[in-house]
């Protein structure tokens, strides 16, 4: 089956994707909205990072989509992404890296659904820091870039996600509640390289 890819590149979509493909799915491009609200209900903010870059050691197209990132608006504007990947990829489904929230996940689905288009979320209620382990097992290397939550400050910004910063995370969690993966918008973060790469993004 021919997947494309929901992709920010952050560790949630890399992951979803490379899950995918341990499954044996044949991934065959990436679909980004590029969002101008930075406060969006939907995207990672994309400006701070190279998804082209990822892109190219990933060997797949890119679908860039832009959007002005007014709520379910915005879906709209995925939506028309989707449409160009089936359309120029002859996509099957789409993977998403959906951790917890049913207002992304949800939206997603109704989107497939509309467009006959298989949902794959691989992610979907995983213990977060479970998560955060599993991607350094696998080798995963993963870049902080933006922080937007009580205890994290400019210091964390081009920190990697180590098994220290796993456990100060964990410590910032039982102090102030703030979601260990970033899923709430805490932080976003960027892929430089995992088994998906040919090499590290530089």
């Amino acid at each position: 089956m021919k997947l494309g890819i929901l992709f920010s590149g952050g560790k949630d979509s890399t992951y979803a994707a490379y899950l995918a493909r341990k499954e044996g799915y044949d991934l065959v491009c990436l679909v980004t909205v590029v969002s101008e609200n930075k406060d969006s209900y939907m995207f990672q903010h994309v400006e701070e990072v190279d998804i082209e870059k990822q892109a190219e050691v990933m060997n797949l197209p890119v679908v860039f989509q832009k959007t002005k990132g007014v709520k379910e608006k915005e879906l709209k504007d995925l939506e028309k992404a989707i449409k160009i990947a089936r359309e120029k990829y002859h996509i099957e489904g789409l993977v998403i890296g959906a951790l917890a929230s049913v207002y992304q996940a949800s939206r997603v689905q109704e989107i497939c659904d509309k467009l006959d288009l298989w949902c794959f979320n691989p992610l979907w209620q995983k213990n977060q820091l479970e998560l955060l382990h599993e991607l350094l097992k696998e080798e995963f290397k993963i870049e902080i870039v933006k922080v937007a939550a009580e205890g994290l400050d400019e210091k964390w910004v081009g920190k990697r996600i180590d098994k220290k910063a796993i456990s100060e995370l964990k410590k910032l969690y039982d102090k102030y509640k703030i979601n260990v993966a970033g899923e709430g918008g805490e932080f976003e973060t960027y892929v430089l390289d995992c088994p998906l790469f040919e090499k590290e993004v530089k």
